[in-house]
């Protein structure tokens, strides 16, 4: 069904406060419930899903850095390039290094054998040589031995010059490749983004129209205050049709989350299937407990007249080897007409627990099935009935839970996040997180 849809976008909105509560879960297991009129704190600004114009505007910037990125990966590669060219400027210096330093070298050469023709005529001189013609065989080797040195510090230094032209190449093409690299995965990260902003872009305009959030479908929970790990307990869930029409078809979703233990770690990766605990329902028409599963995912009610509506038993049993600490059942509700309209409620109903170890704390009472349906509301109006058979033909046109046990409105929103990972599936859960963090950017 095309409602399907927008429930994606209701674990989206749920998941967004999770995580920060999780954190601080072993100070709330000991801490006194929140009085009624502080559980429903004001949604903020940051809470909200992004607009279809913010999300248009997300897949343009996207857009502006992926082909950024691609300029600047054509641009590194053709730099890169370069190096291979012979009119390379830096291959140009290394020549003329080369070209001074072969010179320099041919110089000092012929300074070396001048030096040494200076140094043999000093030494070949005659016995009788005049002080005059002995002066002046030692001033030429002077001369020689003074331009065969300076030639040597020409040629070291030329040689200085070819090697560090050469370093200098090397350093630059070696950065000229990793600016190739770091190019290359820029590219990719922003394909990743603008891929990730059209898919956000889409799935909204998927979702966009079909179906809103209202108040049609009413949830009212109720049930006991403490629950025993291993044991089952029933609470009594109500579904209401408060609008001003019968409802053609309406589904209810149902599930219950445990709080995570002292050194359980959560974090928005963590798997909260982990802390899900086993839900059972039965109804008038439905005598036999059935399990709210990935095959039987919700609670068919059928159609539900004006005014009208129906109680269901949920059954919930914690793992025997649960941790004491607190715990919370919720619903939500969904309706879809023949006429095409639909609707969902949201964060509607629920009621929280505490969970007794199986040794230790002597447990509270459970309700039997029989005595766990919730007295009906009174009200003026005309009595209705629903097609299914509810146990009330009153009309409601209240809200709100039967019986709040010191709710904490946050731990009810990851239990519908849980749930909608068991209703919807884990894509869904995925679609919610990436929605929060554009929410987030």
């Amino acid at each position: 069904m095309k409602i399907r849809r927008i429930l994606a976008t209701a674990v989206a909105a749920a998941v967004t406060t999770p995580v920060v509560f999780l954190s601080a879960a072993p100070a709330f297991a000991d801490a006194e419930p929140s009085p009624a009129s502080t559980q429903k704190p004001a949604q903020g600004e940051d809470d909200k899903p992004p607009t279809r114009d913010e999300l248009k505007a997300a897949v343009a910037l996207a857009q502006k850095e992926y082909d950024d990125a691609v300029v600047a990966l054509a641009g590194a590669k053709e730099t890169l390039k370069g190096f291979d060219e012979a009119d390379h400027p830096l291959k140009k210096a290394i020549a003329d290094a080369e070209k001074a330093a072969a010179e320099a070298a041919t110089a000092r050469e012929a300074a070396d054998k001048a030096l040494l023709k200076a140094q043999d005529e000093e030494k070949a001189l005659p016995g009788d040589a005049t002080p005059e013609q002995k002066q002046a065989a030692a001033d030429a080797v002077t001369a020689a031995k003074t331009t065969a040195d300076g030639a040597a510090a020409d040629k070291a230094a030329a040689d200085a010059k070819v090697t560090e032209a050469g370093t200098a190449f090397s350093d630059a093409r070696v950065a000229a490749s990793l600016a190739v690299t770091l190019a290359r995965e820029a590219k990719e990260t922003a394909s990743r983004k603008l891929d990730e902003a059209k898919e956000e872009l889409a799935s909204y305009e998927d979702m966009e129209g079909v179906c809103e959030p209202d108040e049609a479908v009413k949830i009212a929970l109720s049930g006991p205050e403490k629950i025993t790990a291993g044991q089952p307990a029933v609470f009594s869930m109500r579904v209401t049709n408060t609008s001003d029409r019968a409802l053609d078809l309406v589904d209810v979703y149902a599930n219950a989350l445990r709080e995570p233990g002292p050194g359980e770690v959560v974090d928005e990766d963590t798997d909260f299937e982990k802390w899900m605990i086993p839900v059972e329902w039965s109804s008038a028409d439905v005598l036999e407990w059935t399990p709210v599963s990935e095959e039987f995912e919700s609670i068919e009610i059928g159609r539900l007249a004006k005014g009208a509506h129906y109680d269901v038993k949920l059954r919930l049993t914690v793992d025997a080897d649960a941790p004491a600490g607190g715990g919370s059942v919720f619903g939500f509700g969904q309706y879809e007409n023949n006429d095409g309209t639909c609707g969902i409620s949201l964060d509607d109903g629920y009621a929280d627990f505490r969970v007794l170890a199986a040794k230790g704390d002597k447990p509270t009472p459970t309700p039997s099935p029989s005595t766990s349906t919730p007295a009906p509301v009174t009200t003026t109006g005309t009595t209705h009935t629903t097609q299914q058979g509810g146990s009330s033909t009153t009309p409601v046109t209240t809200g709100g839970t039967l019986a709040a046990t010191g709710a904490n409105d946050v731990l009810p929103q990851l239990g519908l996040a849980a749930a909608g990972a068991v209703a919807l599936g884990a894509g869904a859960v995925f679609a919610a997180r990436r929605r929060k963090a554009g929410t987030e950017a």
